[in-house]
């Protein structure tokens, strides 16, 4: 069995909310899916002590480079996760396979988006007629966190 993920982040790599509003914004996401047909399976919300790679699953099918746009290989990132011990983060600077440009791996391109942080919201196997989460339902998330989020959608 496979499980699809709504993971929503902030859009500083740092920043971490108060637990009162992620336990607030955790609460909203959920209703998001309490209509008639909705469903998720479950939501939660975490926090990392470090910087944490919030991947996509299988979703994500190419990285290119943002220091000279050439394609980097997917099994790379797996080696650099292996390499580091974890996907926590004690630092973002990598050496960039294709150029060897020393870039933030957040900065390099993810195809579907990935995120970099050190907390998250997460729905898992979320169900209703719009999957994704739209412009104005992120723009709630924001305003309840206190700060911008990014949406990924993740499968396993």
């Amino acid at each position: 069995m496979s499980d699809f993920y709504i993971r929503l982040v902030p859009a500083d790599v740092n920043w971490q909310p108060t637990p009162e509003a992620a336990a607030t914004t955790a609460a909203y996401v959920t209703s998001l899916f309490s209509g008639p047909g909705d469903a998720v399976e479950e939501v939660e919300h975490k926090f990392y002590d470090l910087v944490t790679l919030i991947d996509a699953g299988e979703c994500t099918t190419r990285i290119t480079c943002s220091g000279c746009d050439g394609d980097i290989s997917l099994a790379w990132l797996g080696d650099l996760v292996r390499k580091n011990g974890g996907v926590s983060f004690g630092h973002l600077d990598v050496s960039a396979p294709c150029c060897r440009a020393v870039v933030k791996v957040d900065s390099l391109r993810y195809e579907e988006p990935i995120g970099f942080a050190r907390f998250e919201i997460s729905a898992m196997n979320p169900t209703r007629a719009k999957y994704e989460l739209d412009a104005e339902e992120l723009a709630v998330v924001a305003g309840l966190l206190g700060h911008p989020v990014t949406q990924i959608l993740a499968h396993y």
